[in-house]
């Protein structure tokens, strides 16, 4: 098996343009979460799947921030 690493990751939502103009802001669909994962892609995957249902539809307006210990 190999070795796990801790990871840390959270999940953001950014307004798109017009959002923007009528006063929306961005804001933090799933707090820092820290994770064990044998790697990087692994921990961005299981960061992805934590994206809540009701938020998925704007996809491109969500970034996914992971980083290593």
């Amino acid at each position: 098996m190999a070795k796990q690493t801790l990871f840390q990751y959270a999940v953001l939502w950014h307004p798109n343009e017009q959002q923007s103009k009528d006063g929306a802001k961005s804001k933090i669909l799933v707090n820092p979460t820290v994770i064990l994962s044998t790697d990087m892609q692994k921990a961005q995957l299981t960061a992805a799947m934590s994206i809540p249902e009701d938020s998925r539809k704007e996809i491109d307006q969500i970034e996914i921030a992971v980083t290593p210990f």
